[in-house]
């Protein structure tokens, strides 16, 4: 039914991730292209595009081509999948001629919005493209039994968006997606640093902060950190230092908008699935996931026991991979 090369493709606002049946996850990079603008050619992908943020010719430019989850460059978004691929095939070693593709999709994405996901992938060769929804993947992936008639919750907090699913028997009964995730949070730290020390600083260094002193909104003992930037009053390079709990102001928005759809889609949830909610409670996937705090403020704020998922950066990409198994079961779910 299928051919021999089978990819699970996650196509992530932050990174694409290519998982193969025979050597499971073989890639994960950066979703950033770098375009030479004067001949429109792709000069870099991944890791390499995103080392160029903040420091190329005015000619290239670095390009990042999926914006919440979905294509906002299709011609773009088709260049990357290609090299991608190229690079896949060369570390599995064996040609990449007409694959069986799975690739996730926000399951807020319109029909517009899936159908250039589906001709992007379609458009390098792939023989079969088949989509599936996020929250799907993302259980799959965090070894949740799906396909039992039992609740299974699950918050993936992407780079451009975060999802909450509800999945019984293959299905998703209910969902939320809202389109805040990594990125907004790296905004909300560029803005709340220029707004307090009127030091401008680039997404690259917001993303290290994050990483390095973010907290979800729970008590801890306060780190700081260095952080270099261009003063805006002089124009020089100047370096400041930023708190944990500074950084905990400037993405509060983001962590409430995420808790406010975690608790509208449980208020959704039909009453017989509650039950299960209360006992097995939610599996946290996604990069946003690993934000130190966030568990345990989750489960403060939702009365409900919050996992991790086993590896929530990868979780989606297992799973669209390992869903090839059960596309036919779960597109019927889904249709």
């Amino acid at each position: 039914m299928f051919s021999n090369a089978e990819i699970g493709i996650d196509l992530g606002t932050a990174n694409i991730l290519v998982y193969t049946k025979s050597k499971g996850i073989v890639l994960n990079e950066p979703s950033v292209v770098a375009i030479d603008i004067r001949t429109n050619q792709v000069v870099a992908v991944g890791k390499e595009a995103k080392e160029m943020i903040g420091k190329t010719p005015r000619n290239i430019v670095p390009i990042r081509p999926l914006k919440d989850g979905v294509i906002a460059d299709y011609d773009i978004t088709a260049q990357m999948l290609k090299e991608i691929l190229k690079k896949v095939s060369k570390i599995v070693g064996v040609s990449m001629r007409k694959p069986t593709v799975v690739v996730c999709t926000p399951s807020g994405s319109t029909s517009v919005e899936r159908r250039a996901i589906h001709n992007a992938v379609k458009s390098y060769g792939a023989k079969e493209v088949h989509l599936i929804e996020e929250p799907i993947a993302a259980a799959i992936g965090a070894d949740l039994p799906v396909d039992e008639p039992t609740a299974n919750v699950i918050v993936d907090i992407g780079g451009g968006t975060s999802e909450v699913g509800i999945i019984s028997f293959g299905g998703v009964v209910s969902c939320k997606s809202v389109r805040t995730g990594g990125d907004k949070m790296d905004e909300e730290i560029i803005h709340y640093i220029r707004k307090h020390f009127n030091i401008l600083i680039g997404e690259r260094t917001a993303e290290n902060i994050k990483i390095e002193i973010g907290y979800a909104l729970i008590e801890h003992e306060e780190q700081s950190m260095d952080v270099r930037g261009r003063d805006l009053v002089t124009g020089l390079p100047k370096t400041i230092t930023v708190t944990s709990t500074q950084i905990q102001q400037a993405i509060r928005e983001s962590l409430e908008a995420i808790l406010d759809t975690v608790r509208s889609t449980l208020e959704s949830c039909p009453p017989e699935l509650s039950g299960d909610i209360v006992d097995r409670g939610v599996t946290l996937t996604g990069g946003g996931a690993l934000l130190k705090g966030m568990q345990e403020w989750l489960a403060s704020e939702i009365f409900v026991p919050v996992h991790l998922a086993p590896h929530p950066l990868e979780s989606v990409a297992i799973g669209t991979g390992r869903s090839l198994k059960m596309i036919h079961k779960l597109q019927k779910a889904i249709k």
